[in-house]
């Protein structure tokens, strides 16, 4: 379902993670399984406004890109600034077992879900066995 072509994700996951700045946030964390016949995906995007958040899918690359601005009053005086900020951006690339034309995204607390149906071509199947003529075979001794 979901491909891995860089080997090296994982450890530009985790610098990002402890040395993500302003230029580059941190990189958005998510799941990914399987529940019957769907696909999920799962990002972690607390304090992001639903409207700055982009899905896109060309071909069976998924992006996706938000971001979280700090607040622009002049009144304010930021005091502490830990939380990451800026434009996220992640890519998935999907099998072609998934049907990205069907896919269905949602926003609650915080959390992106993607919902993508598994193709029919990919979904379990019975196959049928024949048997060559009757199914007697008579045997000359």
């Amino acid at each position: 379902m979901l491909m891995r072509t860089d080997p090296f994700r994982e450890i530009d996951r985790l610098a990002e993670q402890f040395f993500g700045t302003t230029a580059r946030p941190a990189v958005m964390h998510m799941d990914a399984y399987r529940d019957g016949d769907y696909f999920y995906a799962a990002f972690d995007l607390p304090g992001v406004d639903p409207d700055s958040i982009d899905c896109t899918v060309e071909r069976n690359v998924l992006t996706v890109r938000a971001e979280r601005r700090r607040p622009t009053d002049d009144k304010v005086e930021l005091v502490a600034a830990e939380r990451p900020m800026g434009i996220f951006t992640r890519q998935l690339f999907l099998g072609d077992t998934l049907d990205t034309d069907n896919l269905q995204a949602g926003y609650e607390n915080g959390v992106l879900t993607l919902r993508i149906p598994v193709a029919e071509r990919a979904k379990p199947r019975r196959v049928p066995v024949t048997a060559g003529g009757n199914g007697r075979k008579q045997i000359d001794a």
